[in-house]
């Protein structure tokens, strides 16, 4: 047994049991600090991930020939009547990409009906317009529409000369200013910093738009 003198007395600074109890502590405590600042790296690196692969695109992005299609179809059916007696219904819309005009055509079934009666004639409206971004709507929309031709089946002349006429407000009042595509504005701001559509290149597959840094 060990002399009275050499035992260890409760708090006696000899003791050597509450030294590795501390350091056990801090080891435990550094540890789990470790872990927890892995954790919340690995969590915000997860989110940002995340957030990255919400966005479609990077300095790019390039609508398909289908999404343009779903977007002209929302425009359709349209009716108007012009030349104050001709009941005109265009439905339909088939899309045309034009690479080499930088222009997309939009071709529609046209049905003319007089509202005194009459069989109702039919025919094609056919239409080409440039592409344009609308930065008070984040749009890619379609600009300056033009009418190629407008033709129905039994019309006489002198209403299908007055028809083609009136087709440069019907494709006015039809397709200029509309949406193909709308960005959203988190789509916009990629990694804090805003892009701004810039070229717009009609592709044969597609349309494509570049992103500038605003």
């Amino acid at each position: 047994m060990r002399p009275e003198a050499e035992r260890e007395m409760p708090g006696s600074t000899h003791s050597d049991r509450p030294i590795p109890q501390k350091c056990d502590a801090t080891a435990s405590f550094t540890v789990s600090r470790r872990r927890w600042l892995t954790m919340t790296g690995a969590a915000a690196l997860a989110a940002g991930f995340a957030a990255c692969a919400g966005l479609p695109f990077g300095n790019d992005y390039t609508f398909s020939e289908s999404q343009l299609q779903r977007a002209l179809e929302r425009k359709f059916p349209f009716d108007r009547r012009v030349l104050a007696v001709l009941d005109v219904n265009l439905t339909h819309p088939r899309l045309t990409l034009l690479p080499e005009r930088n222009r997309l055509a939009v071709s529609v079934d046209a049905t003319v009906t007089h509202p005194l009666g009459g069989a109702p004639l039919t025919g094609t409206l056919a239409i080409d317009s440039a592409l344009a971004y609308d930065p008070a709507t984040l749009s890619v929309v379609l600009r300056d529409p033009e009418v190629e031709t407008f033709t129905i089946d039994g019309l006489p002349d002198r209403w299908s000369r007055q028809l083609n006429a009136a087709g440069a407000l019907i494709a006015t009042q039809l397709l200029q200013g509309a949406p193909i595509y709308t960005f959203k504005p988190e789509q916009l701001n990629i990694g804090g910093a805003m892009r701004q559509p810039g070229a717009i290149t009609v592709l044969s597959h597609g349309v494509n738009v570049k992103f500038d840094a605003r």
